[in-house]
């Protein structure tokens, strides 16, 4: 955790942190299967498809779940928004992750910028998750992934972990569909003018973008 004990790990130490659990207590199908998927995604081309820097980002208007509509050009007319996508609060990876980003939104709103999260879950299990880790951001339900497919980060769960997913939690009652696709794990920055001044991109989902990283990227480029 670092010299200084005081101080809050960062998301990358918890990150593989939970790696090592899984490593050292999963049996080995799980991990063949969770590897093999890991490897699909990588090969699917979803990385090369994905929105990128210098791109115009799409914009959208989601429901919050408190059914408000929240529209991404509004939120540009207030200064930069960090997006970033979470798989479900059924991952254990994107429970640590929204807890980080929760904690760096005052860097975030210090640097003139606004943080909104997308998901595939329907509005109910979302707000689950928001009460579950007190959020104090948008977290928007993109049903069907559709925005997440207008920024090409959809990709398909091979049947072996999708098998897995639908025994250990039902998937699909999650996301209202049994179509076992999922949006990576991507964070952009947005600019005020809608273009990508940063992206995070990376076919494995248990790597995502270090909150503090994203405060020091807005701090250098206000």
């Amino acid at each position: 955790m670092g010299d200084n004990q005081d101080s809050p790990a960062s998301l990358k130490w918890l990150l593989e942190e939970k790696k090592a659990n899984f490593e050292m207590n999963a049996d080995n199908h799980k991990k063949t299967v969770f590897k093999a998927g890991i490897v699909s995604v990588g090969e699917s081309g979803v990385l090369d498809k994905a929105k990128q820097v210098g791109e115009i980002a799409p914009d959208f208007k989601l429901n919050n779940a408190l059914g408000k509509p929240v529209a991404l050009s509004d939120y540009l007319k207030k200064g930069k928004v960090v997006l970033t996508w979470y798989r479900g609060g059924w991952c254990p990876y994107c429970n640590l992750t929204l807890q980080q980003l929760q904690r760096e939104v005052p860097g975030f709103k210090a640097n003139g910028a606004n943080l909104i999260a997308l998901t595939p879950e329907l509005p109910d299990k979302s707000m689950d998750t928001v009460e579950k880790h007190n959020l104090q951001f948008e977290v928007l339900s993109d049903v069907g992934n559709e925005i997440a497919r207008s920024y090409g980060i959809v990709f398909k769960l091979t049947d072996d972990v999708a098998k897995m997913y639908e025994a250990s939690f039902g998937m699909s009652s999650y996301n209202g569909d049994d179509s076992h696709e999922l949006p990576l794990a991507a964070t952009y920055i947005i600019n005020e003018d809608g273009k990508i001044g940063y992206a995070f991109l990376d076919a494995d989902y248990r790597n995502r973008a270090e909150p503090s990283d994203l405060t020091a990227f807005l701090k250098e480029n206000l």
